[in-house]
């Protein structure tokens, strides 16, 4: 059945030329009634001690352009904002759950990243995290909302939180300057990038850090995946082992996120999830982050991944590491146990 629910959850979306299948576990409800949908909140958030339940199975069974239609018919039956009126009635996880869907995937990503940066410290595994495992086209999108909702560049704000390799790396992404996908196999240019990247690294001593930023931050995903496989046969190493041993810290796990979203982006987001449920008590930040970001994108597959790894669902892993109404928040974005 999951191959089947995934093959039904596919649906094709363009990026400026840049067509990426789509795998979302929520999708637009059928028989939509947007004025039924907000007269149901308003009575939700009046009611004595909050209807969380109403919300919840509203809110997290529709779709982006569905919520937005919810919110406009509720500003005009109760004139109050409902993403404000949400705010007051509700608390703690849920509350980052639900406002996050309140944004469109573009203002979820350029918020996270914003809040990654702003103020004391910076969370760079965070920062990683949307930077590295980005299309250039949801890049191009992330950067132009983030200056409209912040009135800030993005490449300026993220070069002047983050130092030396580490980021020129993340700007070289910032840049969105990655190659498009193309049909022909290019032999030579594989060949060459592969030796390029082992001459640079564990082939001599210390680490030509600017030519994997180039070759990494530069070429199509389908080339590099190509360049890696090829790259076994000059390194003894394959090149996340490579990475390990060449650079450390932050710029070890941007490079290692980065090869993992080349190689299997769903599994990178499986394993994320995978890790931050891993003690008694689930680390929401990076549950709420990957559920709210990847619903409308790729979660059908990132399930089919997590139970392929874990040999357990992600929904029953949901259930035993959250609990409240932040869980049936969560299980109904998940969308089934399977």
């Amino acid at each position: 059945m999951a191959l089947v629910s995934e093959f039904l959850g596919q649906l094709t979306l363009n990026f400026g030329g840049e067509s990426e299948p789509k795998f979302p576990t929520v999708v637009a409800a059928d028989n939509f009634d947007p004025a039924k949908d907000a007269a149901r909140i308003e009575t939700a958030i009046k009611t004595k001690g909050v209807d969380e339940q109403t919300i919840i199975d509203i809110l997290t069974r529709r779709s982006y352009s569905q919520r937005r239609d919810v919110a406009f018919e509720y500003e005009k039956r109760s004139k109050k904002d409902l993403i404000t009126a949400l705010k007051g009635a509700l608390s703690g996880c849920l509350e980052a759950v639900i406002l996050g869907l309140m944004k469109n995937t573009a203002q979820y990503d350029a918020t996270e990243i914003r809040a990654s940066i702003k103020g004391l410290g910076t969370d760079e595994e965070t920062l990683i995290e949307m930077l590295c495992s980005r299309s250039a086209a949801e890049l191009l999108e992330i950067k132009r909302v983030y200056k409209e909702m912040f009135k800030k560049d993005l490449d300026k704000d993220v070069a002047g939180d983050t130092s030396g390799d580490f980021r020129t790396l993340l700007l070289a992404l910032v840049q969105a300057k990655r190659d498009e996908p193309s049909n022909i196999v290019d032999y030579e240019k594989i060949d060459d990038d592969a030796r390029a990247l082992y001459e640079a690294g564990v082939k001599r001593k210390g680490t030509d850090v600017a030519t994997w930023i180039s070759i990494m931050s530069e070429r199509s995903v389908p080339h590099l995946q190509k360049v890696f496989d090829r790259y076994k046969s000059y390194s003894p190493y394959d090149m996340k082992e490579s990475i390990r041993k060449e650079v450390k810290g932050d710029l070890e796990k941007s490079f290692l996120t980065l090869v993992e979203c080349f190689e299997n982006k769903q599994q990178y987001f499986a394993n994320r999830l995978s890790e931050a449920m891993k003690g008694k008590s689930a680390k929401e930040k990076v549950v709420t982050r990957i559920m709210v970001s990847r619903c409308e994108v790729d979660l059908m597959k990132i399930r089919t991944e997590f139970k392929r790894l874990n040999q357990k669902s992600l929904y029953q892993t949901i259930a035993e590491h959250t609990k409240g109404d932040y869980q049936k928040a969560l299980l109904s974005l998940c969308g089934g146990d399977d």
